[in-house]
């Protein structure tokens, strides 16, 4: 697995899924929407600390810094 995510995009995923958790804990999601977001909150804190996106393969994408 090459890594293909930078530091910005790692802390946008890891900001987002505390945000999904608070939501989740105070009571402001319930539900099939929290059972959705918790999931998507999962993948963004796994894709973030691995710094792989499988999702970026098919369209090539890259969002590390470019080593001269």
């Amino acid at each position: 697995m090459k890594k293909n995510m930078g530091s910005i995009d790692k802390a946008i995923r890891f900001i987002a899924a505390i945000v999904i958790a608070i939501l989740y804990f105070t009571n402001v999601i319930s539900a099939t929407t929290a059972i959705v977001l918790g999931i998507v909150a999962l993948a963004f804190l796994l894709t973030s600390f691995m710094s792989f996106c499988p999702m970026y393969l098919p369209f090539n994408i890259n969002t590390c810094k470019k080593k001269k």
